[in-house]
């Protein structure tokens, strides 16, 4: 079973820039071959190479962070095709599917790229990871993380690693590949729970883990984005970048507690 274990890097200052270009380098590049691919009906993976491989690497890049390029490029098509397979788009004629079959996929300067073992290496003792830029290969990035995320780490992980910018901060994501439990044939019982808005869960000899509170927190959170942006001051813009994601944070966070709270219920149930 493969899981992802997200960590947060602590670049110091003269490596934070060196991060960010690599990040713009390569997802500038990764435009430049999604509209190469469009041109030509979009390739397979190897006869792509063979039209981008040597600008990549005359615009800098390393071998592996060339073939990674081309790879994300030719996966995003794949995904895309998959969705209209599946009538995600919606019906042939629809404005979203003509519109995502009309141009080019395009990746963010910030978004996502993957590095293998050969461009990024670990040191758990240490946690720090040393790796490939654009300006050169850089040491001793420290990254933090908890405990049971380092175990992981040093005992599952395998295969890439993505490297993510958001809101100014670094993030590595590691696949880990664990063992699968055992399956039980013969459970002890089991446990019913209805989903809703207005009560977020139901369970059966619980009191209903109720959305009152949510919902207000949501409210509030409207309301005050609304106030901000009617100001539209410097500084109100500053607080809006800052409360970016605070209300899913929040909601994924009582989530999580309701989630603990009802399996540790059931277990004393037993």
């Amino acid at each position: 079973m493969k899981i992802v274990v997200q960590v947060k890097l602590m670049p110091e200052a003269d490596q934070a820039p060196a991060l960010s270009a690599t990040l713009h380098a390569v997802n500038d590049a990764a435009n430049w071959v999604s509209a190469v691919a469009f041109a030509h009906g979009v390739p397979r993976e190897y006869e792509l190479r063979k039209h981008t491989y040597a600008e990549l690497k005359t615009r800098g890049l390393g071998a592996q962070a060339a073939q990674h390029t081309i790879k994300k490029v030719r996966d995003a098509y794949t995904t895309l095709k998959a969705n209209i397979r599946a009538g995600n788009l919606g019906s042939n004629s629809s404005r979203r599917r003509t519109k995502a079959e009309s141009k080019p996929i395009t990746f963010r300067p910030q978004a996502a790229h993957p590095f293998d073992d050969r461009c990024l290496s670990w040191q758990y003792d240490a946690q720090t990871v040393s790796i490939w830029t654009t300006a050169g290969r850089i040491k001793n990035i420290r990254f933090g993380c908890g405990a049971d995320a380092l175990k992981t780490l040093r005992e599952h992980r395998k295969g890439e690693s993505d490297l993510i910018e958001r809101d100014g901060v670094f993030y590595l994501i590691a696949v880990c590949e664990i063992p699968e439990a055992p399956v039980n044939e013969h459970p002890d019982g089991w446990l019913g729970v209805d989903l809703g808005i207005v009560n977020i869960a139901t369970v059966d000899g619980m009191r209903p883990f109720n959305g009152r509170g949510l919902n207000r927190h949501r409210k509030r959170q409207l309301e005050l984005r609304r106030k901000l942006q009617a100001k539209g001051t410097q500084s109100a813009r500053r607080r809006l970048k800052h409360r970016r994601r605070k209300e899913q944070r929040h909601a994924a966070n009582v989530n999580h507690i309701i989630s603990k709270k009802i399996v540790g219920g059931f277990r004393g149930f037993q």
